[in-house]
């Protein structure tokens, strides 16, 4: 009788029972642009990037830096302790419990997170911002990170990769979290002297704070399709200046064809081409450290000068990180000869000289 009532019927209860089972909140992603539904788990294994649209939704630090090092792999670089709440800050709630909260769902300290690893067998050093971490906001705790990261960098003389998404900096940190924008832009300065790579992946949202200091500082500046990068986001300009904004305003698309980035890759194509520029990048740093390098200002001169009989793009050859130039079609070559010359004012008279004198 025991076995009826305590196997039997809960069976027959869960089988004959209309009540509807929990749902996970995050089963299926919805694209914002084109509205098609998508399985999370396949999403997860697309890198975040909606089949068919190819959209790219936004991507957890941690996450972040598993699909850039070798086998998923890295070390985490410990970062400096900073006060929690220097200012005491309250607006609707404590600047505390909002830290706390942030905390248990990312899982993390800050909304930066460092780590250093294997890039394609080189070694890098690469820092991801958090969007989920307060719209990774720029504070004390976060400008240590990044700087606690470049200064690894100079210490293992790697490349340093960043990958930006912020909304700014942290207003409960106030002129706390502005003095990270100069502080950070100093590690930057360490990077250069040391003549190492700082490569920026602009991300979605890169905005405010971070935009105006160390995310605009890199070397070299990818943008990943269809992010946002500014200062002041589309909406506060449109109703400042009260005009209509061009079509894709401030998206990476937009700052590539005006000479903010230098390039737009897709996340798929996004390892092999922050290797290939490390390799690439690298190979000049090693060959300034060669013996009788020919120096300009003290400092050694590497752009197509000699260096032990090579230059920088054969060097970079033999590491495999040279991109062979594409051809140009004649078409769309510069002629000069056809080029209209400019009309040349007379200094003296005042009048164009291909205009005719006056008697």
């Amino acid at each position: 009788m025991n076995w009826i009532n305590n196997v039997v019927r809960p069976k027959i209860s869960g089988l004959l029972s209309t009540a509807k089972r929990e749902v996970p909140d995050n089963l299926w992603v919805k694209c914002p642009e084109s509205g098609q539904m998508v399985f999370y788990k396949d999403l997860e294994a697309n890198q975040f990037v909606v089949p068919g649209s190819n959209y790219h939704m936004r991507m957890g630090s941690q996450q972040r830096l598993q699909h850039l090092f070798d086998d998923g792999e890295y070390r985490t670089i410990a970062v400096p302790a900073v006060q929690q709440d220097p200012l005491k800050f309250r607006d609707g709630r404590k600047y505390t419990d909002r830290l706390k909260d942030a905390k248990v769902a990312t899982k993390l300290e800050d909304a930066v997170l460092v780590g250093e690893g294997q890039l394609e067998g080189q070694a890098v050093v690469a820092a991801a911002q958090d969007f989920r971490f307060m719209a990774g906001s720029l504070g004390m705790a976060a400008g240590e990170a990044i700087i606690a990261g470049m200064m690894r960098a100079v210490e293992l003389k790697t490349p340093f990769i960043l990958f930006a998404a912020s909304g700014g900096a942290r207003m409960q940190e106030g002129i706390l979290s502005l003095m990270q924008m100069p502080r950070t832009t100093i590690a930057v300065q360490r990077l250069r002297d040391a003549r190492l790579p700082y490569i920026v992946v602009l991300t979605d949202p890169t905005t405010g704070g971070v935009t105006a200091s160390y995310a605009m500082l890199g070397d070299i500046h990818i943008a990943e399709p269809g992010a946002l990068i500014c200062f002041a986001g589309p909406r506060v300009i449109q109703q400042t200046i009260r005009e209509q904004l061009p079509d894709g305003f401030q998206r990476a698309e937009y700052l590539l064809s005006h000479g903010m980035v230098d390039m737009v890759v897709h996340r798929h194509h996004l390892r092999e081409t922050l290797a290939r520029l490390c390799r690439l990048l690298m190979a000049g740093v090693q060959a300034t450290t060669a013996k009788d390098t020919r120096k300009v200002n003290g400092k050694p001169y590497v752009n197509g000068a000699a260096v032990d009989g090579k230059v920088i793009e054969t060097a970079a050859r033999e590491t495999g990180g040279v991109v062979e130039p594409e051809a140009v079609p004649n078409s769309q070559r510069f002629d000069p000869s056809k080029a209209e010359k400019p009309r040349r004012d007379d200094a003296n008279s005042g009048t164009s000289k291909d205009a005719p004198r006056s008697a």
